[in-house]
C-alpha cells in the first residue's frame, strides 16, 4: 500500500481529482450547515418583478432558480444526491457484477454460459435507453433510480472480471488449490478474488463517474429524482427555458456534474496507474 500511495501522489491530475473529491464530499456531508437557507424555501423577493430568476448577488451568491429558490442551497444539498446514488448505485453494480463475472469465470459450462449470454443481452441495450424504460415502468423516486442505474451499469465490470477469473482459474496455484481439496469457494475467496481487487478498485472509482452523469440525464429528462428533492439533473431541466436569459441556472449546476465525473476519472486513471504499473499510459 506504501508504494501504490507513492505511486499516486506522483500523478498530479490524480492527486488534485481526489482533493475536488474530498471538497465535494465534505460540502455534501456539511449542507445543512453551509447551505444559508432550506433549500426548497420560495422567497417572495426571489424573483424580478418580472418573474423571472435573481442573477448572482450578496444575499443569494448563485442568483436564485425559477421558483426564487436559493441556488447555492439547492446545488449543495443536490451534491448528497449525487453522491449517494453515485456510491451507492455503483457500489451495487459492481457487487453484483464482480459476483456474476466471478462464479461464470470460474465454474464456466452451462451456468457460466448462461450468465455471461445474459450479460451480452444486457450489453446489446443502449444504458441510457435501458434506464429510460426501467424508470418509466417503475415509479420514480431516489431508491428507484439507485436500482435502475444499478441494473444497468453492472454488465461491463462483469465482463471484465469474468475475463480475468477464466485467466487466473488456469494458473498452476489454483491447480495445486484443487489437488489439496479446497473447495470452490474456498478458491474463488482466498484465491482468485484478491487477485481481482485492484481492477474493482479502478472499476468502482470510475464507475462513479459514469453512475453521476446517468443520474443527471434522467433527472434531466424527467425520470430521475423527483421534486423537491435538490438533483443537479432536475436543476437543469427545471431551468432550461431560461437558459438565455438566466444562464447561471444551467451553467453552475452543469459544471458541478463536469467537474465531479472528471475528478473520479482522475482518480480512477491514478489508481489504474498505481495498481498495475504495466497499464501506465494505456487507454
Amino acid at each position: 500500500m506504501d508504494e501504490t500511495w507513492k505511486r499516486f501522489r506522483r500523478d498530479k491530475l490524480a492527486v488534485a481529482g481526489l482533493l475536488i473529491i474530498i471538497v465535494f464530499v465534505a460540502a455534501a456531508v456539511a449542507a445543512p450547515v453551509l447551505a444559508p437557507y432550506n433549500p426548497s424555501e420560495q422567497f417572495f423577493d426571489g424573483l424580478t418583478l418580472e418573474g423571472s430568476p435573481l442573477p448572482p448577488n450578496e444575499r443569494f451568491w448563485f442568483g436564485t432558480d425559477t421558483n426564487g429558490r436559493d441556488q447555492f442551497s439547492r446545488l449543495l444539498y443536490g451534491a448528497q444526491t449525487s453522491l449517494l446514488i453515485g456510491i451507492v448505485a455503483n457500489g451495487i453494480a459492481v457487487t453484483v457484477g464482480t459476483a456474476l463475472g466471478l462464479v461464470a469465470g470460474y465454474v464456466r459450462g452451462l451456468p457460466g454460459s448462461a450468465i455471461m449470454r445474459f450479460t451480452d443481452l444486457m450489453m446489446a441495450f443502449p444504458p441510457l435507453l435501458l434506464a429510460i424504460a426501467l424508470a418509466a415502468i417503475l415509479k420514480p423516486g431516489l431508491n428507484i433510480v439507485i436500482l435502475v442505474i444499478a441494473l444497468v451499469n453492472w454488465v461491463q465490470i462483469a465482463r471484465v472480471i469474468y475475463t480475468e477469473t477464466v485467466s487466473l482459474s488456469e494458473r498452476e496455484y489454483i491447480e495445486a488449490a484443487r489437488a489439496l481439496g479446497a473447495g470452490t469457494g474456498r478458491i474463488l475467496v482466498r484465491h482468485i478474488l484478491p487477485h481481482l481487487v485492484p481492477t474493482v478498485i479502478v472499476y468502482a472509482t470510475l464507475g462513479i463517474a459514469t453512475t453521476v452523469l446517468l443520474e443527471a440525464m434522467l433527472s434531466f429528462l424527467g425520470r430521475g429524482v423527483q421534486p423537491p428533492t435538490p438533483a443537479w439533473g432536475m436543476m437543469i431541466f427545471e431551468s432550461q427555458s431560461y437558459f438565455l436569459n438566466a444562464p447561471w441556472l444551467v451553467f453552475i449546476p452543469g459544471a458541478a456534474i463536469l467537474i465531479l465525473a472528471l475528478a473520479f476519472n482522475l482518480v480512477g486513471d491514478g489508481l489504474r496507474d498505481a495498481l498495475d504499473p504495466t497499464q501506465r499510459g494505456r487507454g
